[in-house]
C-alpha cells in the first residue's frame, strides 16, 4: 500500500510502453521489504532538462532508472557520475541525494554480460558484431571488451559515432581488438543488437538475417517484444538467441542496490 512514507523511484522513457522495469523492481522492493515504489514516466527529449530539474525537487524521490533515448542526454544533467558512465558516455541510473544532488551511473554493460554468462554465453574468446552505438550500445562495448572478447566490431547508421565509441573503448580497455564496421553478420561468434530496431511491428531489420550463419548467438536488448522479428527470423535459421529480458534480471538488484544506498 502506497502512503505518505512511501520512497518514490522511476524510470524515464520515450517511448514508455515497452518497459519491464517497474515490475521487476517493484518485485525486489517487495522481497526486500521495503516501503517503495517504481512508476514509469513518459518523458521526450525536449522536456528532460526540466524533469531532471523537478526531480531535485521532489524530497521524497529516491532515484530512477533512464532508458532509451535518453542514457548519453542525462550524463550532463547530473552532478556526479562514476567510473563506468564517464568511460562509457552514458548514465542508466542515477540517485537522489537528500541534498537534491543526482548521481548517476551505468549498469547496461556489466547486466548484459552477467545475463550472457548466466546463460552459457561467455563471450570471452569470441568474435563480436555490436549493432548501435547509443548509451546502452557504449556499455556493451566496454563490458564486452573487459569480458575478454577476441575482437569487436561495431556498426552503425552514422560511422563517426561508431568510431567514437570505438576510441572510447580502446582508450579504457587497453589491448582490445575493437574496429568500426558494417552490419554484415558473416564470420562472427555473436551479433548484439543494441539499436532500438524491433521495439515496433514496422521496424527493419538491423541486419541481412540470409547472411547469418546458424552456430552464431544473436542477442538482443529489447525486452518488448520478448521474440523481436531479428530473434524470430535468426531462430527460424537454426542460431542460437538470446533474449533481452536477461540483461535487466542480471542488473536490477545492482540498480536497487545503486538508488538506494547511503
Amino acid at each position: 500500500m502506497i502512503t505518505g512514507n512511501t520512497r518514490l523511484f522511476g524510470i524515464v522513457a520515450d517511448p514508455i510502453d515497452q518497459v519491464q522495469t517497474p515490475q521487476m523492481l517493484n518485485r525486489i522492493f517487495e522481497q526486500q521489504g521495503r516501503d517503495a515504489v517504481l512508476v514509469p514516466f513518459h518523458v521526450s527529449a525536449a522536456g528532460l532538462p526540466e524533469v531532471f530539474a523537478a526531480f531535485r525537487q521532489v524530497r521524497n524521490l529516491g532515484g530512477y532508472i533512464v532508458t532509451v533515448p535518453h542514457k548519453v542526454a542525462a550524463l550532463d544533467l547530473c552532478d556526479e557520475i562514476g567510473d563506468a558512465a564517464r568511460a562509457i558516455g552514458a548514465v542508466n541510473t542515477i540517485r537522489r541525494d537528500p541534498d537534491g544532488r543526482l548521481i548517476g551511473d551505468m549498469f547496461d554493460g556489466t547486466g548484459f554480460v552477467a545475463g550472457l554468462k548466466k546463460c552459457g554465453n561467455d563471450p570471452a574468446g569470441r568474435k563480436v558484431l555490436l549493432l548501435g552505438a547509443g548509451g546502452a550500445a557504449a556499455a556493451i562495448a566496454h563490458a564486452l571488451a573487459k569480458a575478454g572478447v577476441d575482437a569487436l566490431t561495431i556498426a552503425n547508421r552514422t560511422h563517426s559515432k561508431a568510431q567514437e565509441m570505438v576510441e572510447r573503448v580502446a582508450g579504457s580497455v587497453p589491448g582490445v581488438r575493437v574496429a568500426a564496421g558494417d552490419d554484415d553478420p558473416s564470420g562472427y561468434d555473436m551479433v548484439v543488437n543494441a539499436t532500438s530496431l524491433g521495439m515496433r511491428p514496422d521496424d527493419p531489420l538491423p541486419l541481412d538475417v540470409a547472411r547469418l550463419s546458424p552456430d552464431t548467438l544473436v542477442a538482443e536488448i529489447i525486452m518488448k517484444p520478448e521474440m523481436t522479428a531479428l530473434l524470430q527470423q535468426a531462430q527460424a535459421r537454426g542460431c542460437p538467441i538470446h533474449l533481452g529480458r536477461h540483461m535487466l534480471e542480471e542488473q536490477a538488484a545492482l540498480m536497487v542496490g545503486f538508488m538506494t544506498a547511503g
